[in-house]
């Protein structure tokens, strides 16, 4: 189950993480990933994981503060293609797939029915959250779903964080999936993973994917990194301006790592190794 070497935080082993623009990304997949976070969840360890497409990785590569919050999550999942490119590129990962949040948040609730692990649904809007929890049961008949709840469209009061947390705490469950969007979720899930005692997965848009209040773009443009496109076309007024600079950024990033590693791999103590 386990790719590479692992590293250890509070008795649980997560995946080992390599840095990609100064973002530490986890070098993981699907099974390996449900594996650990089931194994997680039994023991009502608190850990913190996101997934990080493109352009969640050129915004903490641009900010600092967002960077070291990243950092400091237990597992930052490769969502994106070209951020799973990244890491075979840069740093020889061999990922066959990227982890997508979706895609991850199915296959889990599959394992939890199975493991008998009981999830917390936390996010979007009261109908998506119905919609979703109601999908999730005829796909799952024996997932225990311990809570689901859709919090306030604005910044949280302390006193509403803190009852937030006591009802998750106190339905039992192991795995909590955040939908709250980025970096909302983000911000939750850092400030609060020592106060939760289960393992929060900021998996963003997946609750209105599989609620089926926003449509997936095809597997196909999936697995040719083409997800963006799929986005931009659906809503390229909101979009437009965002994968412009986004996408740019990227590039431009990823040619100046390309270059460095060229020259490193070309060193003479490279060439010793």
């Amino acid at each position: 189950m386990a790719i590479g070497n692992c590293m250890e935080s509070n008795a649980v082993i997560w995946p080992v993480k390599r840095t990609v623009f100064g973002v530490g990304v986890s070098l993981t997949d699907y099974s390996d990933l449900v594996g650990r976070v089931i194994v997680a969840a039994k023991q009502r360890a608190s850990a913190a994981i996101d997934f990080m497409p493109v352009h969640g990785l050129v915004t903490a590569a641009r900010d600092p503060q967002f960077r070291e919050m990243m950092n400091d999550f237990d597992v930052v999942a490769p969502d994106g293609q070209p951020v799973r490119w990244s890491l075979n590129m840069f740093h020889r990962a061999r990922l066959s797939d990227r982890v997508y949040g979706p895609e991850l948040t199915r296959r889990l609730c599959e394992a939890a029915a199975r493991e008998g692990v009981s999830i917390y649904l936390y996010g979007s809007s009261p109908e998506v959250i119905d919609k979703l929890r109601t999908r999730l049961l005829e796909w799952f008949p024996n997932l225990m779903i311990a809570g689901a709840e859709s919090p306030p469209f604005r910044p949280l009061t302390s006193s509403e964080t803190e009852q937030a947390i006591e009802r998750i705490n106190s339905s039992g469950a192991g795995i909590v999936f955040l939908g709250t969007g980025c970096p909302r979720q983000e911000i939750f899930a850092h400030q609060n993973r020592a106060k939760i005692r289960a393992v929060q997965l900021c998996v963003g848009a997946a609750f209105d994917f599989h609620a089926g209040a926003k449509k997936m773009a095809p597997k196909w443009m999936q697995s040719r990194g083409l997800e963006w496109l799929f986005r931009l076309l659906s809503e390229p007024r909101r979009l437009g301006k965002r994968y412009l600079v986004t996408n740019t950024t990227f590039l431009a990033l990823f040619a100046r790592e390309w270059l460095v590693t060229l020259a490193r791999r070309g060193s003479p103590s490279a060439a010793a190794d």
